[in-house]
């Protein structure tokens, strides 16, 4: 294969690109926890496509984007509905779909911040907007899969890394710029500082301190 049939992709942003691969595995991350609550091929298609989407387009609402980016590229649906039909006739083949679950839903926050600091960069926004845009971008979409699911979000678990994963991926791009290093070296300092803490946060347990409640002192 001589790999002309990608050559589509070198006409695109590198934002789009990013969004491409943010909303494939977002999509299969919905797709997973719709098979966990046992929804028909339709509520897969829905819980993916919410998913998929859902940061993507907060997004481009806040950022005034016209159209939003889906809305724009409908083959973002189709490459949703396919990957939902295909965790559809193949989840019960793995061990362990929470595990899966958390291991995808980490590469596609990996992608989707830098998708997200991407696109808020090419408008010209400063750091704070970059930032916020970012933890957007990685965030929402999975917080919105798992309330509609009626799961804990794994946005607001006890101090699971997560949020802070998002917010250190889009910093890291913004020191990168400021050293002179933007465009794809930020991105991918950006994408793999976000791993490397998520999967800490997976694989060692790493978890920032929680608020623990205290009896009122009493005066004596």
């Amino acid at each position: 294969m001589n790999g002309a049939g990608l050559d589509w992709l070198a006409g695109l942003p590198i934002g789009a690109v990013l969004d491409y691969a943010s909303v494939l595995v977002f999509a299969l991350t919905g797709a997973l926890v719709a098979s966990r609550q046992q929804l028909d091929v339709v509520g897969f298609i829905f819980i993916a496509a919410l998913t998929a989407v859902g940061g993507g387009t907060l997004r481009d609402l806040m950022l005034g984007r016209d159209p939003v980016f889906w809305v724009g590229r409908p083959e973002f649906i189709v490459l949703i509905a396919a990957a939902a039909i295909l965790v559809f006739f193949t989840a019960h083949l793995l061990e362990s779909r929470y595990r899966a679950l958390l291991w995808l839903d980490a590469c596609a926050l990996s992608v989707a911040v830098p998708a997200g600091v991407a696109v808020t960069l090419a408008q010209g926004h400063g750091p704070v907007i970059v930032l916020i845009m970012g933890v957007v971008t990685g965030s929402f979409g999975g917080l919105m899969r798992d309330v509609v699911c009626n799961e804990v979000p794994l946005v607001l678990k006890q101090g699971e890394l997560y949020l802070s994963c998002a917010f250190a991926g889009a910093g890291a791009a913004l020191v990168m710029g400021a050293f002179g290093l933007a465009g794809l070296p930020a991105l991918i300092a950006c994408g793999a500082l976000t791993f490397a803490l998520r999967a800490g946060s997976l694989r060692w347990g790493w978890k920032l301190p929680v608020y623990k409640a205290r009896p009122p002192r009493t005066r004596g």
